[in-house]
């Protein structure tokens, strides 16, 4: 069995220096004449990011800080997997496996790994293809796949049982750990509802005011918000080529999801700091990883449903609803994918990247819903 490999973060000065220059170099589009934000990102306000990012932002201070976690890699299947392994202030403590998504990295947990340590041992992996987790050339995963390489990392690091929390591609990866190692995971956290986005849901013909809503709901994000997954589903290889060039365009391309999935006033800034999201951003483009970062899109449109259609997830479910999450499933559709939901909480505040929207709330949730099972 592979023993996991201390890993130390350290990006070249002269790539540093590169993307600099290449930021300097930035042709911009110009502004349609309508309303900033409203046909992507606005010019205005990426001029000033990227200008920031040239000549402002402290990419070492980031690196600093992810480097204040015990990382480790380690071979599963054919690929090094990087992981944060942080061990609990806890004797004993459950082993909790926090899983990301896309466009996020590990850099999302930096403020909530330091609450949960007081309760679980945290592992965080860089999910497959993504950032530190990446290598070109290497092997591509879906999302069973990657469920299935979290398992065998969990195993190889010694944990038999565990306890899992994700969002976005970490809620579908989590609730596949809730489904095929059920037996192993004593429950599973979502910030996300990983259900099936389908326009005929509910099946009944007749919806409730709440499976209304979120129909109506659901139809305006089909429309408006699904383009950057049907480009990263059918044409991910064609998309690469730009935000793998261009810093600006990755930016672009980023900073629009922080904008319209977070709890906002109109600047993704109100939600999450214009430094927290450059140090993910340079995460994407020191690794050149975008375009495999693409590949669950890719494997998702063109794969069954993660989960079997007529099975549930039977591990212990506990869910936080935040109110700017890009979809809200009411519960009774819920219960249709998970068979033991015991935790549904209805946040005030935040959005889609809870980890760094609402990290207290966030922390809160899952260590009362892990608390209630032991």
């Amino acid at each position: 069995m592979s023993t996991p490999k201390p890993f130390t973060l350290r990006i070249p000065d002269a790539e540093i220096a590169d993307l600099r220059e290449r930021l300097a170099r930035t042709r911009f589009p110009d502004e349609p004449p309508l309303a900033p934000w409203s046909t992507g990102t606005s010019v205005a306000y990426l001029k000033s990011l990227t200008d920031y990012w040239q000549n402002d932002f402290d990419w070492r201070a980031w690196e600093t800080k992810l480097n204040s976690f015990p990382q480790f890699t380690l071979p599963v299947r054919g690929i090094e997997v990087h992981f944060i392994h942080a061990p609990s202030k806890k004797p004993g403590a459950m082993p909790l496996l926090l899983s990301h998504g896309w466009p996020g990295s590990v850099f999302e947990f930096h403020k909530l790994i330091p609450l949960l340590t007081e309760h679980f041992t945290v592992v965080a992996p860089s999910l497959p293809g993504y950032t530190l987790s990446f290598t070109p050339g290497q092997q591509r995963f879906g999302l069973v796949e990657i469920a299935e390489v979290f398992a065998e990392l969990m195993t190889t690091l010694g944990y038999g049982r565990f306890g899992a929390q994700g969002g976005d591609w970490g809620s579908f990866i989590t609730s596949v750990l809730g489904h095929r190692f059920a037996a192993r995971t004593s429950g599973i956290h979502l910030n996300m509802l990983p259900l099936r986005r389908d326009l005929k849901m509910p099946p009944n013909p007749n919806p409730n005011p709440e499976e209304r809503r979120y129909l109506d709901q659901l139809d305006n994000f089909v429309k408006e918000e699904t383009g950057y997954q049907w480009m990263q589903g059918t044409r991910p290889q064609t998309l690469a080529f730009g935000l793998t060039d261009s810093p600006a365009g990755l930016a672009a391309w980023i900073v629009e999801k922080f904008r319209a999935w977070t709890d906002n006033n109109g600047s993704p800034e109100d939600a999450v700091t214009r430094d927290e999201m450059l140090a993910n951003i340079s995460l994407y483009w020191f690794t050149g990883a975008i375009g495999s970062s693409f590949w669950p899109y890719y494997a998702r449109m063109h794969s069954p449903w993660p989960v079997p259609e007529g099975e549930i997830v039977e591990a212990p479910m506990g869910y936080a609803e935040f109110p700017r999450e890009n979809l809200t499933p009411p519960r009774s559709l819920a219960e249709q994918s998970f068979g033991d939901i015991r935790r549904w909480t209805r946040m005030t505040k935040g959005g889609h990247f809870a980890a760094l929207e609402q990290p207290q709330a966030l922390a809160e949730d899952v260590i009362a819903f892990f608390g209630a099972l032991e």
